[in-house]
């Protein structure tokens, strides 16, 4: 296990390069072979779009990268955090780290924007593509990226997270974000049952239907037990009756266009028929 989490402390960059590149073009061919829904739509354009924000993405996790290596260090040197309260096995700090990396650093945050008014405008652009596929997983606006790594700087000292633990949970991050958005229903039948444990592509998809109150649900990244603990869980059988986007912005003038994505933010809110925030 030493060595294990020594790798992820010392990741190299053609792990990381295979995972977010690599992954992307595993699912792209898999959802070409078996897709899940026959998108009629311009699929290298709509990537385009899509990639754009992956890359704003990285440019600013390499910029605050800094900041996240310097809380760990803090809170290793000092340990501090929940992971230093009980003495634990390394594999058991391991699992604990990233199991409470994904409930503060994802399921939390994703929570916050869906109750935050000026933070769902942002989040907002995620949810505005209506064609989900393996690269909607990072389409992200900037500022989304700023205060999520935020929220993940605070996951790290609230916990006491050591780099190598933040590196093994941000590889998975990567790859659930791939699994979870491709186009096709990668574990078939076996979907459900998974569901109680992980976030499965059929479970994620849900969270991303045009209207509440399943747009409200499934906030999980990597494990679907934060939502099953705190009463956000949904799942539907019929895929069919899944539709994507979001009910304020399904014009392809307001959802596929990069200038005005980069703007939703800055618009002013929209009430959706059953507004979670009411009316301004």
């Amino acid at each position: 296990m030493e060595d294990f989490l020594d790798f992820f402390t010392n990741i190299p960059i053609w792990f990381r390069a295979t995972i977010l590149i690599g992954g992307l073009m595993f699912f792209w061919v898999l959802e070409g072979l078996i897709p899940l829904y026959h998108f009629q739509y311009k699929k290298v354009s709509h990537a385009g779009i899509n990639l754009f924000f992956t890359l704003t993405t990285m440019i600013i996790g390499f910029g605050m990268a800094s900041l996240l290596l310097l809380a760990s260090d803090t809170v290793s040197t000092n340990e501090f955090g929940l992971l230093y309260i009980v003495d634990l096995p390394l594999w058991l700090q391991v699992v604990a780290g990233v199991l409470f990396m994904d409930l503060i650093g994802a399921y939390f945050i994703h929570f916050v924007e869906h109750k935050v008014k000026w933070m769902w405008k942002f989040h907002l652009v995620h949810h505005t593509d209506t064609t989900i596929d393996v690269t909607s997983g990072l389409r992200h606006h900037p500022g989304e990226t700023v205060f999520r790594i935020l929220f993940t700087i605070m996951a790290v000292i609230i916990i006491g997270a050591p780099m190598g633990v933040i590196m093994l949970y941000q590889s998975l991050s990567i790859l659930f974000a791939h699994l979870t958005h491709a186009n096709s229903s990668f574990f078939g039948k076996w979907d459900k049952a998974m569901s109680y444990v992980f976030v499965t592509p059929n479970m994620h998809k849900v969270h991303h239907h045009y209207t509440q109150p399943w747009t409200d649900t499934n906030y999980g990244n990597i494990f679907s037990i934060w939502d099953r603990v705190f009463g956000t869980f949904q799942y539907v059988d019929d895929m069919e009756k899944v539709k994507y986007g979001i009910d304020t912005h399904m014009k392809s003038e307001e959802n596929a266009e990069l200038g005005n994505l980069l703007a939703i933010p800055f618009q002013k809110y929209r009430v959706p028929p059953e507004s979670k925030f009411g009316s301004e």
